[in-house]
């Protein structure tokens, strides 16, 4: 219990026990008598108790209150401190105020190249592939039980490999700039016995 309801309870007992007393002292003759001291100090416990309840539930309020305002300060701080959001500038307006031209640069193209293991000699089917710059994607097939992969290089340098697949297809993907490449499979000995070719990029 709160100390407020302990307050509420000991002020009710007080009420009911003086109701008492004053019917005790009507009805009985000699009432308190000897009993006198015993009654006083009830009364003297009780009040005392209900008072040292009293100035704890106001302490409690006071806390509670104290609380209350502590973080409503915390709120207004925190919306003080949100930055306003800027409206968003229009498309083709400097922050000047001055109009601007966005680049209108072409999007890159996507090319998507078919390339296949021949199932009984280890050789692509082709040695030349070509394609426009931007996403270069090689959709490899390879029907051998042999395992295969394609590789995309330049000079030397891996620029992105497909999985090592038999009896399968994968496929590999690569942004490229104009150039040429090497496609290739990685599987020691094989692009030396021919499954290599040269990717143009233009």
């Amino acid at each position: 219990m709160s100390n407020g309801d302990l307050f509420y309870v000991c002020g009710i007992a007080l009420a009911v026990s003086a109701v008492l007393v004053s019917f005790l002292g009507l009805r009985a003759k000699g009432f308190p008598g000897r009993f006198g001291p015993l009654v006083a100090l009830y009364f003297v416990a009780l009040i005392g108790t209900a008072t040292t309840f009293a100035v704890l539930h106001a302490q409690d309020e006071e806390q509670a209150k104290a609380a209350e305002d502590t973080r409503a300060s915390e709120e207004n701080e925190e919306e003080e401190a949100s930055p306003v959001p800027s409206e968003p500038e229009e498309e083709g307006q400097a922050k000047g105020g001055a109009a601007t031209k966005k680049p209108s640069g072409a999007p890159k193209a996507s090319t998507t190249l078919q390339l296949a293991a021949s199932p009984t000699k280890i050789a692509y089917d082709t040695t030349e592939l070509t394609a426009k710059a931007g996403k270069v994607t090689i959709d490899f097939d390879n029907p051998a039980a042999i395992e295969h992969d394609v590789a995309i290089e330049q000079d030397g340098n891996e620029i992105a490999k497909s999985a090592l697949i038999s009896e399968g297809e994968t496929s590999v993907t690569a942004e490229l700039e104009p150039g040429t490449y090497t496609f290739l499979c990685t599987v020691p000995g094989h692009a030396e016995a021919g499954m290599e070719g040269t990717l143009t990029v233009r």
